[in-house]
C-alpha cells in the first residue's frame, strides 16, 4: 500500500507539472483560429504523449524508490527526503539526457525541462509539506518505536547502546526481557511477562537478541506476534560465546505490522487544515468568551493542565475555564459524589462550574483551544479523549490499549453514549475505534459532532 501511494503521488505530480507549463502556450492556441479548429486533434496528441511522459517518469522514480529503500540504512525523516530527492533527481537526469539526445523540437524540450523544474519543486513542497504534518521522530518521543529486547547477553546490550547513540533509527530501548535479573539493571521481565510488558512500555517492535536459545526466541516471536508487534531477529551464527564485534550487528525484519500510513496521513491533513481554519474564523469569537470569563469570575481564561495522550505521553492540554481557579484541588473532596464508574471522574451539578462555564460546556465551547494542540500534534479532532494524571493512575493494564493511538477532542464515546456513567462502556468505544478507524468514520463523528454541539447536549 505504501509503494502504490508512493507511485500514485508520483505520476500525479508529473501530470501536474506537465499541465502548469502547457498554461502559456494554450493561451495562445485559443487565440489562433487555425488552431481553434483543430484544438481536438491537438488535445489528443498533448494528452497521449504527455500520458506516456508521465508513464516513464512515473516508472523510473519508483524503480529508483525501490532500489534506494532497499540499500539506504539512514532512518527517520532524513531518509525520506534523501531518498525521495535521490530518485527524483536521476529520473531527471535519465529524461534529460534522453532529450537531449532525441529529435525533439527545440521548444518542446524546453518545455519539458520546463516540467522537469516544476516537478522538482513540488516533490520539495510536498516533502516540506510532510515534515511539517509529520513530527520529526528524533524531537518527539511519542513518534518514535519503542523496542523491547529479548536476551540481556553481549549481543542485546550491544544493539542496545548502538540503538542509544543513534537516535537516527527512531527507536527508543524501554529493556530487555531475560530469565538471569542479575545481567543488566535495565532487565524488566522474563520471556513469560512478554505480554504484560508490551502493554505496560507501549512496545511496538521486539528485537530477538537470543539467536542459540532457539525455544526462548520461539515463545517470545509467537507471543510478540499474537499482541501484533513488530519482530526482528539476530541471525543464528552469533553465539553466547560470540565476542564483541564492530556494530553494528545485523538485524533481520521477520514480522512487520501494516500501518496504514496514507490513511493516517490525510488524517493529519484534515486535522490541521481544519483546526487552522476554525481557529482564524471563530477568532473573534474566542476573545470575546475569554472577556466573559474573566468578567464573570477570577482567574485566568485558559485552563492549562497535564494530561496523557499517545503511548503514555505527557503534554499541557488547553481548553477555556468552566470552573474556579481551586477546582482541582477540590476535586477530592468530591469523590464521594461521582457519577463515574472506574478511574473517571463526574459530577452532574458541580459546584466548581462558573455560570459563563456552564453555557460554554452545554455547547462544547469550551474545547475550542484544544484547536491548538491539534495544529501542534498532541492531539486530533477524532480520537479517545485524553484523560487527566489522576485517572490514568487507576488505569488496569488493559485500559492501557487506547492510548495507542493520539486521543482526540471528540470521539465514538462522545456522540454515542456521552451520557453513559461506566467508564467500560468509555473503553469499549474507544477500543472499537481504534479497532474500525478510518477516514471516513472520522468524518461521520464529525458531522454527528457538529448535530450535537448544535443542539446544547453538552454537559
Amino acid at each position: 500500500m505504501r509503494f502504490l501511494a508512493a507511485t500514485l503521488r508520483t505520476f500525479l505530480l508529473a501530470g501536474i507539472s506537465l499541465a502548469v507549463v502547457r498554461i502559456p502556450a494554450m493561451g495562445s492556441w485559443l487565440a489562433d483560429d487555425a488552431l481553434w479548429k483543430r484544438a481536438g486533434d491537438i488535445c489528443v496528441q498533448l494528452v497521449s504523449r504527455d500520458l506516456g511522459l508521465v508513464l516513464i517518469w512515473g516508472v523510473l522514480v519508483s524503480l529508483f524508490r525501490q532500489v534506494l529503500n532497499q540499500t539506504m540504512s539512514t532512518g527517520g525523516q532524513t531518509r525520506y527526503w534523501t531518498i525521495e530527492g535521490n530518485c527524483t533527481v536521476l529520473s531527471a537526469a535519465i529524461v534529460a539526457v534522453s532529450i537531449y539526445l532525441s529529435d525533439v523540437r527545440t521548444e518542446s524540450r524546453l518545455m519539458l525541462f520546463s516540467a522537469l523544474a516544476v516537478n522538482l519543486a513540488s516533490t520539495a513542497g510536498w516533502l516540506a509539506f510532510r515534515s511539517l504534518l509529520c513530527r520529526d521522530q528524533d524531537r518527539s518521543p511519542g513518534q518514535k518505536k519503542n523496542v523491547l529486547i529479548v536476551g540481556a547477553g553481549n549481543i542485546g546490550r550491544g544493539i542496545a547502546d548502538y540503538l542509544s547513540h543513534n537516535e537516527r533509527h527512531g527507536r527508543s530501548v524501554k529493556g530487555f526481557l531475560d530469565e538471569d535479573r542479575y545481567l543488566d539493571s535495565r532487565i524488566i521481565g522474563s520471556i513469560d511477562d512478554l505480554a504484560e510488558v508490551a502493554r505496560a512500555e507501549f512496545i511496538d517492535e521486539i528485537i530477538v537478541a537470543e539467536p542459540h536459545r532457539r525455544e526462548h526466541a520461539r515463545i517470545a516471536i509467537i507471543e510478540a506476534l499474537r499482541n501484533h508487534l513488530d519482530v526482528r531477529v539476530v541471525p543464528e551464527l552469533y553465539g553466547p560465546s560470540t565476542p564483541d564485534l564492530a556494530l553494528p550487528i545485523p538485524v533481520l525484519p521477520l514480522h512487520e505490522e501494516p500501518i496504514p500510513e496514507f490513511g493516517l496521513f490525510m488524517k493529519r491533513v484534515m486535522d490541521v487544515t481544519l483546526a487552522a481554519a476554525v481557529l482564524v474564523a471563530l477568532a473573534p469569537v474566542l476573545a470575546l468568551i475569554a472577556v466573559l470569563i474573566r468578567i464573570d469570575s477570577q482567574g485566568p481564561a485558559l485552563y492549562r493542565a497535564t494530561r496523557v495522550g499517545k503511548k503514555g505521553r505527557a503534554f499541557i492540554f488547553c481548553k477555556f475555564r468552566t470552573m474556579v481557579v481551586d477546582a482541582d484541588s477540590a476535586k477530592d473532596c468530591l469523590r464521594d459524589r461521582n457519577e463515574r464508574n472506574g478511574p473517571l471522574f463526574k459530577v452532574t451539578a458541580d459546584p466548581r462550574i462558573t455560570k459563563v462555564g456552564r453555557f460554554l460546556r452545554r455547547y462544547s465551547l469550551d474545547e475550542l483551544p484544544q484547536l491548538w494542540n491539534v495544529i501542534r500534534g498532541d492531539m486530533s479532532l477524532v480520537g479517545p479523549r485524553p484523560h487527566p494524571l489522576d485517572d490514568y493512575q487507576r488505569y488496569a493494564l488493559q485500559h492501557l490499549r487506547r492510548l495507542d493511538v493520539t486521543p482526540g477532542i471528540t470521539g465514538l464515546w462522545q456522540v454515542t453514549a456521552r451520557q453513559d456513567p461506566s467508564f467500560y462502556k468509555n473503553m469499549e468505544l474507544d477500543l472499537e475505534y481504534i479497532e474500525r478507524w478510518s477516514l471516513w468514520l472520522d468524518i461521520r463523528i464529525l458531522a454527528l459532532t457538529a448535530k450535537a454541539v448544535l443542539t446544547g447536549t453538552g454537559a
